[in-house]
């Protein structure tokens, strides 16, 4: 009997009861390596004193405001964001919401255009975001969805060209395709989206799981020289609070006027004290380079322990984001079962892709205990 949804499937019969550092303890007393971070969201670990202390000060001083007031914290959390004030920020709760946001100022901006999106992308299960989310198996079942959004194959140029057309105003992806299979992007397709930003066409870049650190840059999007139009952020960024965030060129800040758009809950305090707390941390002296250091350290792992196993296809990954691309799909829940049995967590992307998304703070020797059991099991 449960009093739940069931939107979820069957949940994994693992209750957790704490975490510590990179670990999480489960009631039975067992412990495991989290190469997961609650799916990119816990980022600074399960130990990560400076955002508990925040919170815990902000829950007795003021968990709420609402909108209608300054709110501070807001203007400090955004300025780790914006780039030297080249952006406007706007906070929202999670992912799809920082997605919507940024589908609607597109719309504004360039008023009955289409959005442009890619095959196995994903920006979330909202309406606008599901719309943009081009997987049949997300959006089966919710026709119709939102109007004029086209699709193209991503890294595919030539798809890319001929999906551009004069009714083009703007293109939404990720730098890595994260739930479509790890895939990040190349350098030639980068460079066709800047040739078409060239033509006034806004490009969308959602960091939802690659952004705040994930790579080894604050944004995934430093890596290949873009300067996009919008932004998305969430996940990672409160730590396990949920958070996110559109950030917008000043040049069009105006378009989301009073009334435009809202939130009850974006930018509360709470959620604004952890934001700030992550960021302090995240843009401290050396972070990101011994970040991008173990990202380095770990594809160098995967490559000596798996890459020549006839189970794995291939190796992918930007920082610490990381897919192991199985031979034989068909084993993709197994290897993940089993990995759990020997007390690694990791995640499945598309339909033969085993995810790594390991905290930035995990050490050397922990990503080396982790894929040494994923070296035992492949």
């Amino acid at each position: 009997m449960t009093h739940l949804l069931q939107n979820y499937g069957t949940r994994i019969p693992i209750k957790f009861t704490h975490g510590k550092d990179v670990y999480l303890y489960a009631e039975t007393g067992k412990k495991y390596l989290d190469f997961t971070s609650g799916i990119g969201v816990m980022n600074l670990g399960y130990s990560f004193t400076a955002g508990k202390n925040a919170v815990k000060a902000q829950v007795d001083a003021l968990a709420h405001i609402s909108n209608l007031y300054e709110n501070p914290l807001q203007e400090e959390v955004a300025a780790f964001l914006t780039y030297g004030d080249k952006y406007k920020a706007f906070f929202a709760n999670s992912g799809t919401e920082a997605n919507e946001a940024a589908l609607k100022i597109a719309r504004l901006i360039r008023p009955n255009a289409e959005i442009l999106a890619f095959v196995d992308g994903f920006h979330g299960r909202t309406f606008g975001a599901m719309s943009a989310t081009m997987q049949e198996k997300i959006q089966n079942g919710f026709a119709p969805l939102v109007p004029n959004f086209t699709k193209a194959i991503f890294n595919d140029v030539a798809s890319l060209k001929s999906a551009v057309t004069a009714k083009t105003g703007a293109i939404i992806f990720e730098i890595v395709q994260g739930e479509g299979g790890v895939t990040p992007i190349t350098a030639e397709f980068a460079a066709t989206l800047k040739s078409f930003q060239e033509q006034d066409i806004l490009l969308i870049i959602d960091e939802v799981q690659t952004g705040i650190g994930r790579t080894g840059k604050l944004f995934a999007f430093e890596h290949f020289g873009f300067v996009p139009d919008i932004v998305t952020s969430a996940k990672g960024l409160g730590n396990g609070l949920p958070v996110g965030a559109m950030l917008v060129k000043n040049e069009f800040a105006a378009y989301f006027s009073a009334g435009k758009h809202g939130s009850t809950f974006g930018g509360n305090p709470l959620a604004m004290a952890s934001a700030k707390a992550v960021l302090t941390s995240l843009t401290a002296d050396n972070f990101l380079a011994e970040v991008a250091d173990k990202a380095d350290f770990l594809r160098t792992e995967l490559d000596e322990k798996l890459a020549t196993k006839s189970s794995v296809k291939a190796i992918r990954n930007l920082g610490l984001m990381a897919g192991i691309q199985l031979a034989d799909e068909s084993q993709l829940g197994q290897v993940l079962s089993k990995a759990r049995a020997q007390g690694l967590l990791v995640l499945s992307a598309g339909h033969d892709v085993v995810r790594l998304l390991p905290p930035l703070v995990i050490s050397k020797t922990q990503l080396a205990d982790g894929v040494k059991i994923l070296e035992e099991i492949l």
